[in-house]
């Protein structure tokens, strides 16, 4: 058997549900299509391992009687980080002599594999998850998933490129200062890294533990938010772990204001800027409003991490490793966190002390817009090229992560417009402590409007409605029924105006479906009729700018027209119309309650 890579979490649903598939045909056939020597992998899972996670599958699915609905991860394959435990394989943090045998699974992949996931690896990292390259490895440098002479991003290098390049559907990455969100950056994916205690570090070796937090690598921003609900719990066993503030905003304003730079450091890298203008003007056309910001004070707190005392914390979770085997670690590694001696107990309350204050002034920053938006990173280097400065390249990645998780904000990482040399780059939105769920609507809205491609596959990802409701100011909702909706001929004229999927619904009904006669493309012509003539008939409900309603008016062809439709709920919106002449001769096709089961019928 055949597994079609880079498959969705509804994917792998859908496949489970319709009986075509089953995790005992599904998964041992994924895992003999993984390459061999694979540096993006520190332990794949061994036959016998799996066959143990089926039969755990097998008796929670019986457990929920047979309800797959229960199971929202069912049989779905995912990677994680070799820093997060999973018994019965060893956890690594890429340092062989480190390596110990855990006996339970961390409290987050505990969490997944309850809700039906199943792991299928541990990936590799940036040692000691210290560093933003995916280079610091003994197992091997993780290459970009787009061109492998370029550096993949860390220190999650491994989990991002598995997911990049479609053998797991997500991955579970760490975030101490961007390792979440500079690889999702670097490979074309939703990188979620949520606020701090949001996910529990039960079973993690820690970076720094005090600002550790376990992140989301996924395709869509709908399976990362996916991910994250299931993972989410307090976990009375970690210190750090925290209850979620549910009084917090849980969407953006339908036209927000986002807090740019005022001033980018580019590095030299004119590709980088145009990509992050491309992806500016984008949102310009979605509405949004942009004020400009000095993020001086937030890049003297990101300076504190690794120039300040800080680093002292990566030390002291590894000391007595160190202590026994220094030279086992990797040589760049060791040399960051050796600075702990250069640092006192009173140099870091001072360096505390200094971190509130400008707290005080980043939440003020923060509290004047309702998001940041900035460049996930300003460069890319090659492989070759980090070799020459593996410190101050590492630097310029976190030019606009290290600061975050400092501050206690969330934060998520979205693909964006391609650099002219066909890399990723991708933007980085970043709100207040528990404003987890706005940033992740914003980025349904985002995707919905300027979609990508599943990591490096080049799939398509499938058409999502944006999670809104209210059509925004400068915008106007109009019903399609035929040839416009998504994955049919005509779509695409909705797509070049940025219009946005916002609801799938039916008129009322007073409708009658035709199918019109010699019309290229096929066509159907929509008419009202008097009460109980009529049956609901389905509708696609898109938002579109009005700059771009006449352009798309000009185009509708007759018998066809514009004009006011009656949905079931009995909003009025603007939709397909036809003038009635023309259903002389058209085929009644209202028994098959809309147009796409009408085509399906066709090919059955």
């Amino acid at each position: 058997m055949h597994i079609d890579l880079g498959w969705t979490i509804q994917e792998w649903q859908d496949a489970y549900r319709s009986a075509a598939l089953t995790p005992r045909d599904a998964l041992p056939a994924l895992l003999a299509q993984y390459p061999a020597d694979d540096p993006a992998w520190i332990s794949v899972i061994t036959p016998a391992q799996l066959q143990q996670q089926l039969e755990a599958l097998d008796t929670l699915l019986a457990s929920v009687g047979g309800d797959l609905s229960q199971l929202p991860l069912y049989g779905v394959p995912f990677a994680a980080k070799d820093n997060i435990d999973f018994a019965g394989i060893a956890t690594t943090a890429a340092c062989p002599e480190f390596a110990f045998l855990p006996e339970q699974d961390a409290f987050v992949i505990a969490q997944l594999r309850k809700a039906g996931a199943v792991l299928m690896g541990k990936t590799n990292l940036d040692q000691f998850a210290t560093g933003l390259v995916g280079t610091r490895s003994p197992y091997g440098e993780v290459p970009n998933s787009f061109k492998p002479e370029y550096v993949s991003g860390g220190s999650s290098s491994g989990s991002a490129s598995v997911v990049a390049r479609g053998l797991v559907t997500f991955s579970l990455g760490t975030d101490t200062a961007g390792s979440g969100r500079v690889p999702a950056g670097f490979n074309n994916l939703v990188g979620l890294k949520p606020t701090r205690g949001a996910l529990s570090n039960s079973g993690l070796v820690p970076a720094c533990k005090s600002i550790d937090c376990i992140t989301v690598f996924a395709y869509s921003v709908d399976d990362a938010a996916s991910v994250l609900q299931v993972a989410e719990a307090f976990d009375p066993r970690d210190p750090y772990s925290r209850e979620a503030d549910l009084s917090a905003p849980r969407s953006l304003p339908a036209q927000p204001v986002f807090g740019i730079p005022a001033s980018i450091p580019w590095f030299d890298d004119q590709q980088a800027e145009a990509a992050f203008a491309a992806a500016k003007q984008q949102l310009l056309e979605m509405g949004i409003t942009f004020k400009e910001i000095d993020f001086s004070p937030l890049f003297e707190m990101a300076a504190l991490l690794y120039e300040g005392p800080w680093v002292a914390e990566r030390m002291a979770a590894v000391d007595d490793f160190y202590r026994q085997q220094p030279d086992a670690i990797n040589p760049v590694v060791r040399a960051i966190i050796e600075k702990a001696a250069n640092f006192t107990a009173v140099d870091t309350f001072k360096a505390e002390y200094r971190r509130m204050e400008l707290l005080r002034i980043a939440n003020d920053i923060i509290g004047s817009v309702d998001a940041l938006c900035v460049p996930t990173s300003p460069t890319i280097y090659t492989r070759e090229q980090m070799k020459q400065e593996p410190i101050l390249f590492n630097s310029h990645y976190g030019t606009f992560t290290n600061f975050v998780n400092f501050a206690d904000w969330c934060a998520l990482a979205l693909p964006g417009p391609l650099r002219a040399d066909d890399l990723p780059a991708g933007i980085t939105l970043i709100a207040p402590t528990w404003q987890d769920i706005a940033l992740v609507e914003f980025g349904r809205r985002w995707q919905a409007f300027a979609p990508w491609t599943r990591g490096a596959t080049g799939k398509a990802l499938p058409v999502t409605a944006a999670p809104r409701h209210d059509t925004p100011a400068g915008w106007i909702r109009v019903a399609v029924v035929g040839a416009h909706l998504s994955g049919m001929p005509l779509n695409t004229q909705l797509i070049e105006r940025h219009a946005l999927l916002a609801e799938q619904t039916t008129t009322s009904a007073d409708y009658r479906l035709f199918a019109l006669p010699n019309s290229t493309p096929p066509k159907p012509g929509l008419l009202k009729v008097a009460a109980g003539e009529g049956a609901p008939i389905s509708v696609e409900l898109w938002d579109m700018p009005l700059t771009a309603f006449g352009s798309f008016v000009g185009l509708i062809p007759p018998p066809l027209g514009i004009g006011n439709l009656t949905l079931a709920d009995g909003r009025t919106v603007k939709g397909f119309i036809c003038e009635p002449w023309a259903l002389q001769g058209a085929r009644d096709i209202t028994e098959f309650g809309g147009w796409r089961a009408y085509i399906a019928s066709l090919k059955s």
